[in-house]
Order: C-alpha cells, then sequence, then structure tokens
C-alpha cells in the first residue's frame, strides 16, 4: 500500500521533520490494513518490528500467569507501539489487536537505534510515549489498590472519553467499539459487575449502552461518581 506523505506529516510526531528525513524514515517502512479482530502482534512473539498507527483503534491485551486476559492499552492514531528495542526486550510483551478498521505503517526493530539516532524528535516521542504508558500503569494500580469498582469503571471510561471521545447529539461517543467486557478487563472486574454498572448508569441518564456502543451522557455527572470520596 502506498504512504501517503501528508497523512504522516499530519501526526505530531512528524509535522516539524524535513521532507527529505520523512521521505527517508517513510522508505524503510511498510504499511499494512488490520481487519478487526487482527492482531498486529501476539504476546511472546519476536519482536521483529515496531509500529504507528495511522487510523483505527487497537487493544493491547496481556494474559497473566493463572490465565486471565487485562487490556494494558489502547493504541490511538498517532500513536507508536511495538517498540520492544526501546524496552530492552526481545519479544512482544502482550497482543495488540486491531477494534476497528487500522493502517499501521512498520519498520524492522533493527532500524530502532539508527532511527532514534538521525531522528531526535522520534526518540523524544518514543520517550514521551514510554513516560505516558507509565503514567497511565501507575494511576490503574492505584486506583485498583484503592478504589470501589464502579470509581475505577468511571475513571476508564472518562480516560476514554477524553482520548477517544466524539462529540455528537445527546452525548460523547467513544469513538470505536467497545464491549461490556472490554471495560471489565481495563479495570480488573468482572463483566457481571460492569454489566450491573452500566445497567444502573444508563437508568440514571448518565451514559447510553448498545452492542459494542458506549456514549457518555452527562460527562459532569460521571465525573462527580468518578471523583467521589476523593480527598
Amino acid at each position: 500500500m502506498k504512504i501517503d506523505r501528508s497523512v504522516v506529516r499530519s501526526l505530531s510526531l512528524f509535522d516539524r521533520m524535513s521532507d527529505a528525513d520523512l521521505d527517508r524514515l517513510l522508505g524503510h517502512a511498510t504499511s499494512r490494513r488490520v481487519a478487526p479482530g487482527d492482531a498486529v502482534f501476539e504476546q511472546g512473539q519476536s519482536a521483529t518490528h515496531f509500529f504507528l498507527l495511522l487510523h483505527g483503534r487497537l487493544k493491547v491485551t496481556q494474559v497473566t500467569e493463572d490465565g486471565q486476559q487485562i487490556i494494558v492499552r489502547v493504541v490511538h492514531p498517532g500513536d507508536l507501539f511495538g517498540f520492544a528495542k526501546a524496552l530492552q526486550r526481545s519479544d512482544y510483551p502482550g497482543t495488540a489487536m486491531a477494534v476497528a478498521e487500522s493502517v499501521a505503517l512498520s519498520w524492522p526493530t533493527d532500524l530502532w537505534p539508527h532511527f532514534v539516532e538521525q531522528n531526535p524528535l522520534l526518540a523524544v516521542g518514543a520517550m514521551q510515549t514510554i513516560g505516558k504508558r507509565l503514567e497511565e500503569a501507575h494511576t490503574r494500580i492505584r486506583e485498583m489498590s484503592t478504589q470501589e469498582v464502579e470509581r475505577r469503571v468511571a475513571h476508564a471510561v472518562l480516560r476514554l472519553s477524553s482520548q477517544a471521545g466524539k462529540k455528537e447529539e445527546g452525548g460523547i461517543r467513544i469513538d470505536f467499539p467497545i464491549s461490556r467486557q472490554d471495560i471489565a478487563e481495563m479495570t480488573g472486574t468482572t463483566l457481571h459487575t460492569v454489566s450491573r454498572i452500566l445497567s444502573a448508569w444508563e437508568a440514571k441518564g448518565l451514559v447510553e449502552g448498545g452492542r459494542q456502543k458506549l456514549i457518555i451522557c452527562d460527562l459532569a455527572g460521571l465525573t462527580q461518581l468518578a471523583e467521589a470520596g476523593r480527598d
């Protein structure tokens, strides 16, 4: 698939890169469409490439030692992902699966040291991505350690709203298919518990659900619920 330089240029990571540098970078890239439900890579697989998401959404899952699947991250357009080399790993720590029709660029992992040396903005972007992931991980660990389930779910939905919310009549729609099971895997709880919470929220007019759909109807109300009991 031909790579449109203007699409890549529109991403903040590349908007200050010269045309020559961008063309050299893209000269080594491969473009790939990923259908919903297909994996870009799987947990434990040798990390042969790193990636940039141009379009769509991915969820990164991990299976724990006791067999529980958790969602550790949602990948949004413009995000780098799968750069295991930067994490001193030779394999992918999770599975990256498309939840919507997606397009990603990939580069061989062996090129990572050269790219970050030749493109300081790419190195900065990678560090920022790692920093955001660590910050979100710490936040989620703190929430799971100190908060009741309903507040954890509220925080997860609010994060999705800020990262992938699209305003429309009636509220803010999470702009990719998301299920109650997905939310359960984001918050370390069960499908039954999430279903009970979301049904109660729907009755109160906080959200509107549906198959693979979630609309936040009362952002202020949901925020108040998430912050309840906060010092």
